[in-house]
């Protein structure tokens, strides 16, 4: 039977990259407090700082050897603890940051099943001693605190949470994998079932939704809150208070019955309504909550460690963590940007049109540049309706108290309308147009703004799909025209795809991408292929759905056919968001360029025609088949199985996907993923798209080989 120490320098030996976290121990000797606190001070005490030697920057984060330092400090304090030297120890971070869990970095490199289960088996191991000591043990989240970094507090006697304390979660359903230091077995036996839950499966399955301190508090998961400023010092005398018992700490009795199957109950309604089934992390962490509910801990931690090395193997939790790179670090550096020194100033910016994409643009540059942003358009009850939208915005941002009033009247002074484009933009920076999806539109607007702006500025285009170097190609300075493209809804999607013209310089590129930059937009480039990435691969999936249903297979077939790959909304409701006659546009525009693979449906033709809004009535509470659209298919009698709709989509997918790489629209298959999760909401079990096509043979079949190379988003050879 291999010890702590030697599963651990095997793992440390697969993994020489390690940021190395170091645990400091230091003694003090505790304040006095309570009624006698004039006498005695409070008792001698060890406390263990974890700190990897950088700032905040770079979080705290448990490899192998980091388990292995941390070891060496127990065996410390267990040893002063058995003296009777200590009277308890307290576990902290360094400034700002408690720790952040496991490195994934390490994670990346197994390949073996019993590599992934030492890893496990190693935190168990070394955390659980934090509750075996002879003395009681504290843990102060002073920072940042998520997975193995808010296990090892769960493992301790007591727990304070600071004030400050910004972002706190057990994020691994998330990714693909369970909380398996104690999490999924711990917590619910600390704060019941419902709200363990809560806390793993639904705040993972919304985006990695993260805690504030006053809410790890109030769940019960810390049993004191102080303020940040002097947190620790705080902290330190509510310790010493409930080592002398002058402070008691009670928490409430845990639901063991029929609540707690609820709740286990709840949590599979949660997964099922995100993921379908798609990624086993979530009910792998619910069957641990559900076999907790007798307290037994070790069983809990050996079902852990089993399914932590499961996942670990499995290529949901490999597109996570592919995904999660992509999304921090491949979206800060974005692949083929020109040198950032060569980005221009923008100290004004112009918005022609008034609409509401037109507003959300204005308030948008407004909020992250905080330059004047002056909006145009062709009468002045729709100039005064924009510039009136983000006015009310602002006002909401002060009522939730986002901003201050101070911040509020600078921000509403920045903001104006004017019908007079020579006015508005003679001293702009950088134009973006958010006018109809017309050619001949978008041409005329650009020619009338280089008539009246500055020879330096930035000619912009929000366009989805039509070219950018068609669209410059009348200018007398086309090499400033650049593709801009936001996302609906613009204050949350991330993506910003940039796009290149055929004449775009590199300096009008590199000013676009310092404006994503501090915008905070995930910006990739792209050639000025039709409609680019995102549109162009969402629209030969809907497509195909399209083809299925005018073709005969019932909607329902085509919609559940496509449910086990966990995506955010199904197609037909995702056409609704879009818009039934964007989509339809979208669709037209692809199939001039691309006639033979991309189709324009009569029903989807017929469904605008009508005036719908979608395919869907909610009368129930749940989407239906509107009559109506019912009414109006024409569908022909070839109907095809879930299986075979879903082959279907997948491959046409991968075709495209394939032919985008060869027409060079991005530099890498990475960048294709990028996209859909940051621009479409699309999972990172998926790892976008091209890792799941990869492992369900969709891309050999289709393309003669896989997307990505062997260990990019999957276990290495």
């Amino acid at each position: 039977m291999s010890t702590t120490a030697e599963l651990l320098k095997g793992a440390a030996e697969l993994f020489p990259d390690e940021v190395v976290t170091s645990a400091h121990v230091r003694h003090f000797e505790l304040p006095a407090t309570g009624s006698d606190s004039g006498s005695a001070a409070g008792g001698r005490f060890a406390l263990i700082t974890l700190d990897n030697g950088f700032d905040h920057t770079k979080p705290t984060t448990f490899g192998p050897q980091s388990l292995a330092n941390l070891n060496l400090a127990i065996d410390q304090v267990e040893k002063e603890a058995a003296e009777g030297s200590i009277v308890g120890v307290g576990v902290t971070g360094k400034p700002f940051i408690f720790a952040v869990g496991a490195d994934l970095k390490g994670v990346e490199l197994l390949k073996r099943h019993e590599d992934a289960l030492a890893i496990g088996k190693g935190g168990h191991d070394v955390f659980k001693r934090l509750s075996a000591l002879a003395v009681p043990t504290f843990a102060y989240y002073n920072g940042a605190a998520m997975g193995g970094g808010v296990e090892v507090g769960l493992h301790c006697t007591y727990r304070t949470v600071s004030k400050a304390l910004p972002a706190f979660s057990l994020p691994e359903v998330f990714l693909g994998l369970v909380p398996g230091w104690g999490g999924c077995t711990i917590l619910p036996n600390l704060i019941g079932a419902e709200k363990a839950v809560s806390v793993i499966i639904e705040n993972s399955l919304n985006q990695n939704r993260q805690l504030k301190g006053k809410q790890v508090f109030e769940l019960g998961i810390a049993d004191a809150i102080f303020e940040g400023a002097d947190f620790l010092e705080q902290s330190l005398i509510w310790t010493a208070s409930v080592l002398n018992g002058s402070v008691a700490v009670e928490r409430p009795e845990i639901d063991r019955g029929e609540g707690w199957d609820q709740a286990v109950a709840k949590g599979r309604f949660i997964a099922d309504s995100k993921v379908h089934g798609a990624a086993p992390a979530a009910y792998r962490a619910l069957d641990i909550i559900a076999a907790s509910k007798d307290g037994d801990l070790q069983a809990g931690f050996d079902a852990e460690d089993t399914a932590l090395a499961d996942l670990i193997m499995g290529g949901e939790l490999r597109s996570g963590i592919y995904a999660f790179n992509l999304v921090q670090k491949r979206a800060k550096r974005p692949a083929g940007a020109p040198d950032k020194s060569l980005a221009r100033p923008v100290t004004k910016v112009g918005v022609v049109g008034a609409g509401l994409m037109a507003s959300q643009l204005a308030l948008l540059f407004l909020r992250r540049l905080e330059v004047p942003v002056v909006l145009t358009d062709i009468d002045q009850e729709r100039v005064d309706k924009g510039v009136g939208y983000v006015h009310a915005e602002i006002q909401k941002l002060l009522g939730k108290g986002r901003i201050n009033q101070d911040k509020a009247n600078r921000l509403t002074a920045l903001v104006t309308g004017v019908l007079d484009k020579a006015e508005g933009f003679a001293d702009a920076d950088f134009i973006i147009e958010a006018v109809f999806e017309e050619m001949t539109v978008k041409q005329k607007v650009f020619a009338e703004v280089e008539a009246v702006a500055p020879a330096h500025a930035i000619l912009a285009t929000n366009t989805s799909s039509l070219s950018v170097s068609e669209m410059a190609s009348k200018l007398q300075h086309p090499e400033r025209v650049v593709g801009f493209h936001f996302f609906n809804p613009v204050a949350i999607l991330p993506l910003l795809e940039i796009v290149r013209g055929e004449q775009t310089d590199d300096a009008s590129l590199a000013t676009a991408f310092g404006v994503a930059k501090k915008l905070k937009k995930s910006a990739v480039l792209t050639k000025d292929a039709p409609a680019f990435v995102v549109n162009r691969i969402l629209t030969r999936f809907m497509g195909e759905i399209q083809n299925v249903i005018d073709e005969g297979t019932p909607v329902v077939t085509a919609e559940k056919a496509i449910e086990p790959l966990g995506l955010p909304m199904s197609p037909l409701v995702l056409l609704e968001l879009v818009g039934p006659a964007i989509g339809l546009h979208v669709s037209e525009t692809l199939n001039r360029s691309f006639p033979e693979r991309f189709t324009v449906s009569p029903n989807l033709k017929a469904v605008v025609e009508a005036g719908k809004r979608g395919f869907y009535v909610y009368d129930s509470g749940k989407p239906e088949l509107d009559p109506e659209v019912a009414a109006l298919l024409k569908q022909g009698d070839v109907v095809l199985t879930e299986e075979q709709v879903r082959d279907r989509v997948l491959d046409a997918v991968a075709q495209e996907i394939g032919l985008m790489l060869e027409e060079g629209v991005v530099a890498e298959a990475q960048d294709i993923d990028l996209c859909l999760i940051t621009g479409a909401g699309w999972p990172f079990h998926l790892g976008g798209i091209t890792p799941y096509l990869d492992r369900e043979g969709v891309s050999q079949r289709v393309n003669g080989k896989p997307f990505l190379a062997q260990g990019v988003a999957s276990v290495p050879a």
